[in-house]
């Protein structure tokens, strides 16, 4: 097997307090309806707790109404760092297209989990992703966390363990590949925004065709689209990746998808938004899978939303968010044609 990245021993530590600054930013945006607490299926997410390697992590869990008794997909939607839960699913009042899931799965009927990090250097959630140069991140074993999380769901609901899917930005993204090389025997398909494969890696290497989507802004100022040290302004601690085309390249090999892709150009609905999508899709890969890119052609270090659009003061730190597409219902639309063989 080829060796796709260049291992190094793990610092114990991960990166990204992008995001640390962003909770300040939030602040400033327009707001959401807050909701959850401990409410019946359909009425918003759940809170809990559960113990891994004794230590209490927290998650969130959203069951639709008259969820049925066919077998469920999973869906796990990661944090990017120095984000907490409440953030994601809107309990906070900020804006935030990963809310957007709950909706999906009223109509779709399946789960959504919304898991947190630990407190790294920074004092905030993150994830102990891939990457190998990297200091400033919590050292948790997270991928015994969402395994152990599959196992506590599945003991609970009638879950489909052939549709389990996880989706992240940033940080996140960057655990959902950790995820991808690592749980590859649980997990059909990965959703990485803003995000990039590292080429300092901790982890080993892939073993089980998985499908991968990447959705990337080329004007991301935290996570380079070329590749490169993140963080803004660039930092050591921060680590590095390859660029979204290697990051690609890498997966389509593994995969072993064609190798030409099929692109598709989507209609620049807000021409105010300053950058456009193009899709760029490899199917036929080993079992089923598919490596797509959507890349935001102008876009930031954000997910792209119609309905959940982030503020100027926002866009000034992260660079500008696509309003072209819903991340939700297109990495959907990816996640619910994969199974894993």
């Amino acid at each position: 097997m080829p060796c796709f990245f260049k291992t190094k021993t793990a610092k114990n530590a991960l990166p990204i307090p992008l995001w640390t600054t962003l909770i300040a930013i939030l602040l400033a945006a327009g707001c959401a309806n807050p909701g959850g607490g401990e409410n019946p299926p359909g009425h918003g997410p759940v809170t809990k707790n559960i113990v891994v390697d004794g230590t209490n992590r927290r998650y969130a869990i959203y069951i639709p109404a008259e969820l049925g008794n066919s077998p469920a997909p999973l869906v796990f939607e990661l944090h990017g760092g120095g984000i907490y839960i409440e953030d994601m699913t809107g309990e906070s009042g900020y804006k935030t297209p990963y809310k957007l899931w709950m909706d999906r799965a009223d109509t779709e009927k399946f789960i959504v989990v919304y898991p947190e990090g630990l407190n790294g250097l920074y004092g905030k959630p993150t994830w102990h992703d891939c990457r190998g140069n990297a200091t400033v991140y919590s050292t948790a074993d997270d991928v015994g966390f969402i395994s152990k999380l599959i196992d506590e769901i599945s003991s609970s609901y009638n879950i489909d363990s052939d549709r389990i899917y996880v989706s992240g930005t940033s940080n996140g993204g960057l655990m959902a590949l950790r995820l991808a090389v690592e749980l590859s025997d649980r997990v059909a398909a990965v959703a990485a925004i803003a995000a990039a494969m590292p080429d300092i890696s901790a982890c080993g290497q892939p073993v089980n065709p998985v499908s991968v989507l990447f959705m990337n802004g080329t004007d991301d100022n935290h996570l380079p689209y070329n590749g490169g040290m993140l963080s803004n302004p660039p930092s050591p601690e921060h680590g590095t990746v390859y660029s979204t085309d290697e990051s690609v390249k890498i997966w389509t090999t593994f995969d072993r998808t064609v190798s030409q892709p099929t692109v598709h150009q989507f209609p620049d609905i807000d021409p105010d938004d300053g950058s456009t999508v193009t899709r760029f899709s490899y199917p036929d890969g080993r079992e089923g899978t598919e490596v797509i890119l959507y890349r935001i052609n102008g876009g930031g270090h954000s997910a792209p939303s119609i309905k959940e659009q982030y503020s100027a003061l926002y866009e000034r730190y992260f660079n500008r968010q696509n309003h072209d597409i819903e991340m939700t219902t297109e990495v959907w639309a990816f996640f619910r044609t994969k199974t894993r063989e």
